[in-house]
């Protein structure tokens, strides 16, 4: 059985589709045939941060509160999220299938590491900025992928001025990154 691994793990398919990492005309040419084929299916854009709200209200309602009067789940179409299963809700399958899909990806390429923390300043900085990613792609109302790129391929301006402040954020940040944690 191992000499099996070996073999495959040497194979040249398996270094071009496993262990070398795409080019980016073909990562962009799949992440457009994924878009097309999601807004088919579902009707509707890509997105991945509502979900992430809606498994902070599961949360919140299994610990007693009830989110049910908030204006977020005011339509029709959000009360049924509130009460729709983990299991049973699209955006739950495709967040999963994000997280687990990278991980494969990451070990695959093997490029899985887990890196010693130098200073307590690093996690400060990890925390802080994932707070403030998610806050902020809660206020644009989507991430990247709901509000830039579903909105672009969806021919919306929101997507491009999205964009734009997406990379002022990025400079701004990498600046800050370099001057203060690195």
């Amino acid at each position: 059985m191992k000499e099996f691994f070996i073999k495959l793990g040497d194979h040249p398919i398996y270094k071009k589709l496993l262990k070398e990492p795409l080019t980016y005309v073909a990562g962009a040419v799949l992440l457009s045939v994924f878009q097309i084929a999601h807004f088919t299916v579902f009707e509707k854009g890509w997105g991945v941060t509502s979900t992430f709200a809606v498994w902070g209200t599961w949360v919140y309602n299994a610990l007693g509160g009830d989110a049910g009067s908030w204006a977020y789940y005011a339509s029709e179409k959000m009360q049924q999220e509130l009460h729709t299963g983990f299991l049973a809700d699209g955006g739950s399958i495709r967040n999963l299938g994000i997280i687990f899909g990278a991980l494969a990806a990451t070990l695959f390429a093997s490029q899985f590491k887990i890196k010693k923390i130098k200073t307590l300043r690093q996690v400060v900085a990890a925390v802080l900025g994932g707070l403030l990613m998610g806050y902020g792609a809660r206020l644009a109302n989507g991430c990247n992928i709901g509000a830039l790129f579903t909105a672009i391929a969806s021919f919306s301006l929101s997507g491009w001025v999205f964009g734009a402040f997406l990379l002022v954020g990025a400079f701004i940040g990498s600046k800050l990154l370099a001057k203060y944690f690195m």
